[in-house]
């Protein structure tokens, strides 16, 4: 027999493609299920969980709700496990788990933990997700780069490097000209600035793109880190004491009980990050620049047949990804704390790319995975303010743990842009 007369079946290769991919969310979601069985069963908790809903300045007020602990806790274990089993089941069907099972599965095992966690105490629910909206702001701006430079097919490891050099010229430009919109665009323009090193190596001269990303990473921390000792720390009154945006109330909007304090009691800041998540989603689905931007990220070498500039179309959309991410580093020392300081950022560019990844490179799925992202770390503050017994060592690694196990199961099969990461050689 021939080659070409060997029996071929296309289907083949897909399912054994597919169903390893379709266990990873059901073994997480089992992970997380004997996790929160194991808070019940080796540390016990005794009393009431009380939940607050309201603030001041609410239209009115939403009574307390108060539950007994272990009840709660309890209970989300047996609706995980029905979660898990009717995941396992669709996996043994060979179909994906629905993304709403997983979305309530991790609202159930979330509050299994806090009701664990704040037994015998009141946790503020609207503080709580105020805070976490505010945290997750750089990490949205973040992330809203990294689609959009990933997307036109160059991979930007660097978002760490852009949010830490823009908080670092926000600093400056507003302690220098008692302006906090100058801080912002300053912030901009330094995120292009390393937006552009990253584009000229990996565009123009075709280097390894994930080593340049960490390369400038670590440029931008020894750059910022030298500046701060040698010229900010001497002369911090001048130049290390920018102004603040102040907290904007929306009228009407902000005395809606729950949705009022969380989403229209906020800074300038995140007003402008639900305007970019919506121009970004626009931009990037229904315009022609998003056409071509998607063009290139996918097969550049038809898009250069078709008369799109492949070189100028990526120059072009890094600088915006880099200037998006600017404003993201901003939020750090024009709402976030009094000044710079060394690696302030922490590592969230590396949060904010996981939010890339587990977003499946789409604007609105990365946006709600960076307030995933958000949430996780303001977990930590609200529980260690309101004297929770949960060590503070495992709350500071939880941002951590959430990202690794996102990007790692609950994402489900993710495909980056066919292009990502290859340099375009015209000819």
């Amino acid at each position: 027999m021939s080659v070409v007369d060997l029996p071929v079946n296309s289907d083949a290769p897909v399912v054994a493609e597919r169903i390893p991919g379709l266990w990873k969310t059901p073994i997480v979601m089992a992970v997380f299920t004997v996790l929160v069985a194991l808070l019940v069963i080796l540390a016990p908790r005794t009393g009431d969980s009380t939940f607050r809903w309201s603030r001041d300045g609410d239209w009115f007020a939403i009574p307390d709700i108060t539950l007994p602990a272990n009840g709660i806790v309890w209970t989300a274990v047996v609706l995980c496990l029905l979660c898990t089993a009717y995941a396992v089941w669709n996996a043994r069907a060979g179909r994906k788990t629905p993304l709403v099972l997983v979305a309530a599965f991790a609202v159930i095992a979330v509050s299994g933990f806090l009701a664990w966690a704040v037994a015998g105490k009141t946790l503020p629910v609207v503080g709580l997700l105020a805070g976490s909206l505010a945290l997750a702001v750089p990490l949205v701006f973040g992330a809203l780069g990294g689609v959009v430079g990933e997307r036109s097919g160059v991979v930007n490891i660097a978002i760490d490097g852009q949010l830490l050099f823009g908080a670092f010229g926000a600093a400056i430009v507003a302690s220098l000209t008692g302006s906090p919109w100058a801080g912002l665009v300053a912030a901009m323009v330094a995120g292009m600035l390393v937006a552009l090193l990253l584009g000229l190596f990996a565009i123009t001269y075709w280097v390894e793109q994930v080593i340049v990303g960490v390369v400038l990473n670590v440029l931008v921390i020894g750059f910022t880190s030298f500046m701060f000792s040698q010229v900010l720390s001497e002369n911090a009154a001048a130049l290390n004491n920018p102004p603040h945006f102040p907290r904007l109330e929306i009228p009407l909007l902000s005395g809606i009980p729950v949705v009022g304090p969380i989403f229209f009691r906020q800074t300038v800041l995140v007003y402008i990050m639900y305007a970019a998540v919506f121009l970004v989603a626009w931009a990037l689905y229904r315009s022609k620049w998003g056409l071509r931007v998607r063009a290139v990220g996918e097969h550049p070498k038809a898009a250069d047949t078709v008369g799109i500039n492949v070189i100028a179309t990526r120059y072009r959309t890094v600088l915006l990804a880099g200037a998006i991410a600017g404003i993201g580093g901003a939020t750090y020392t024009l709402v976030s704390v009094p000044s710079f300081g060394r690696e302030m950022t922490g590592g969230a560019g590396y949060i904010a790319l996981a939010a890339v990844i587990f977003g499946k490179w789409d604007p609105i799925k990365a946006t709600l995975a960076a307030l995933l992202f958000g949430f996780a770390s303001n977990v930590e503050s609200v529980l260690s303010v309101i004297g929770s017994p949960v060590p503070s060592q495992f709350m500071l690694m939880l941002p951590y743990v959430v990202t690794i196990f996102a990007v790692a199961g609950l994402v489900g099969h993710s495909r980056a842009p066919a292009a990502d990461g290859v340099p375009y050689r015209k000819g």
